[in-house]
């Protein structure tokens, strides 16, 4: 129990405290070991970038049938920016518009419309989806 409890003691971690952040190898393997160590984690920290579908005329063509202000309300992730492990989004360019849940290793790519749900009012979101039912869009 000892030699398990000094193991511990002899990680290195950031100061978030968080135990996804420890660091498992030592600093001249890290990067060959674990190149992208955080990747897709949800531990905060850092600011997302997004595009409003307003300012981007080919998504403002697209969703038509939503007014101004209703665009300026709808995000969309900007191109290279990680998606975060376990959230819904919905990209624009898929017809059906369905719901997706991310993987840590996804990213936007060029060309991308990709909306995350958890920035989206609900109202919206849902007749982004294409839902129409007054009770759920109201």
């Amino acid at each position: 129990m000892h030699a398990a409890r000094a193991d511990r003691d002899t990680r290195r971690s950031e100061p978030s405290g968080f135990p996804q952040t420890e660091r498992m190898h030592p600093d001249e393997y890290e990067r060959d070991l674990n190149p992208d160590r955080l990747a897709g984690q949800n531990i905060g920290g850092t600011e997302r970038r997004f595009i409003s579908a307003h300012d981007w005329k080919e998504v403002h063509r697209t969703l038509s049938e939503f007014a101004d202000d209703e665009l300026e309300q709808i995000p969309l992730i900007a191109e290279g920016e990680r998606l975060q492990q376990g959230a819904t989004y919905l990209d624009l360019n898929d017809r059906q518009r369905r719901e997706f849940t991310a993987t840590g290793d996804m990213r936007a790519g060029s060309g991308d419309r990709i909306v995350p749900k958890d920035e989206v009012p609900y109202p919206l979101w849902n007749r982004l989806r294409g839902i129409d039912d007054p009770r759920r869009t109201e």
